[in-house]
């Protein structure tokens, strides 16, 4: 494709935080540009934030609805590639399901969907559609995350026996929903957030990421969720003890009112003969540990690294890559099965991203979740996708 790919946008507009984020990833690389939207539920704060964006205002929408059948009547000269859902959870399946069916292909973040059923469903529509369908667990696309991964596979760990995987945020450790702020607001809410709080907006993070690097698929789980914040509706704090298939044993661990932690995802993978460690607020170095010699560091852009990890390294060694760079990453990816969606080629095997399969894995992951600490932290087995 000799061209950039077009892309509209559904939410992101004013004060939103990931809108921004997933904005930027898409147009570090230079290979799309932002030209529709609906930006907001508010028609008016929609078309002011397609101004502040300088988004042509006859394609800055009212309505996701309203996008979706404008934008299906353009020209194939001029017609959109995908569109980036960035709404609250409550508000994925909807323009998900019409954009598919108005034959668009769909980044999304995450968790995918509401809950469990309308996940099942929007993967019956990706499959009969064909369309590519991206889902935006950021953290996957690190290259050291990648490197990690790699190792695994590769048997270098050997027979992976324990995985501790923690996401310990604190920035929920007040009533913080009570003044308003946007982002507390939604995440806290039921009717928006879904089953889950907190497991819900980055626990599936933890999971995900735990799956991405091992391969293995969780077996039976123990959870035991909490709610420490008084006049919270959901989670703000859980506990999760794992078995996986294969028998290696796990801990995931997910919380908000962790106070003076910021965004400390991490993750310890210990096989039979090394272990590695991973930590997100230190994302260009890798751990390696061993039984009979001293731990190594392996750092980002490095020679020694697997040579298919060049493409997501954009500057030289010492110079820092990290979320917004991941993010990005995701979107290369992305962009390489639109493409050829969009050029009527076959989609490359190869392409590393999550896709709808990991989004029913999610919400099979929050149901679970929630199943087991309603049942009193009872053993729950991990159903089929």
């Amino acid at each position: 494709m000799n061209r950039k790919l077009r892309f509209g946008m559904i939410g992101g507009g004013r004060g939103a935080f990931i809108g921004a984020v997933h904005r930027i990833a898409a147009l570090m690389d230079g290979k799309a540009e932002l030209v529709a939207g609906a930006f907001s539920s508010d028609a008016e704060r929609s078309k002011a934030s397609g101004a502040d964006l300088f988004v042509d205002p006859a394609r800055a929408y009212g309505s996701y609805q309203e996008m979706a059948v404008a934008e299906a009547r353009r020209p194939a000269a001029d017609r959109l590639d995908f569109v980036v859902i960035v709404t609250p959870n409550h508000q994925h399946f909807p323009p998900a399901k019409l954009f598919l069916e108005q034959g668009f292909n769909v980044v999304c973040d995450k968790p995918v969907t509401f809950n469990l059923a309308e996940a099942k469903r929007l993967r019956a529509i990706v499959k009969k559609t064909k369309k590519v369908f991206v889902l935006t667990h950021n953290y996957t696309g690190n290259v050291m995350v990648k490197q990690a991964r790699l190792l695994v596979q590769s048997g270098a760990l050997g027979h992976v026996r324990k995985v501790i995987v923690e996401y310990p945020q604190g920035w929920l450790s007040t009533h913080l929903e009570a003044s308003g702020q946007k982002q507390a607001a939604w995440r806290t809410d039921p009717k928006r957030s879904g089953a889950a709080g907190c497991m819900g907006d980055i626990g599936t993070h933890a999971e995900n990421l735990a799956r991405y690097i091992t391969g293995l698929r969780i077996d039976t789980l123990c959870a035991d969720l909490s709610t420490f914040v008084k006049g919270r509706k959901l989670d703000d704090d859980g506990n999760i003890l794992l078995r996986f298939k294969g028998g290696a044993k796990g801990i995931l661990h997910s919380s908000q009112i962790c106070v003076g932690d910021e965004n400390n995802l991490n993750i310890r993978v210990y096989g039979e003969k090394a272990a590695l460690e991973w930590h997100q607020e230190y994302p260009n170095e890798l751990v390696l540990k061993f039984p009979d010699q001293p731990r190594q560091i392996w750092r980002r852009g490095n020679g020694y690294l697997d040579p298919k990890l060049a493409p997501f390294t954009r500057i030289p060694a010492g110079h820092p890559e990290g979320y917004l760079e991941a993010f990005a990453n995701l979107y290369l990816e992305a962009f390489r099965a639109i493409a050829a969606e969009v050029s009527g080629q076959p989609i490359p095997a190869d392409c590393d991203f999550p896709t709808i399969d990991d989004g029913v894995d999610g919400m099979l992951f929050i149901d679970t979740v929630v199943k087991s600490s309603k049942a009193g932290a009872r053993w729950t087995k991990f159903p089929s996708a």
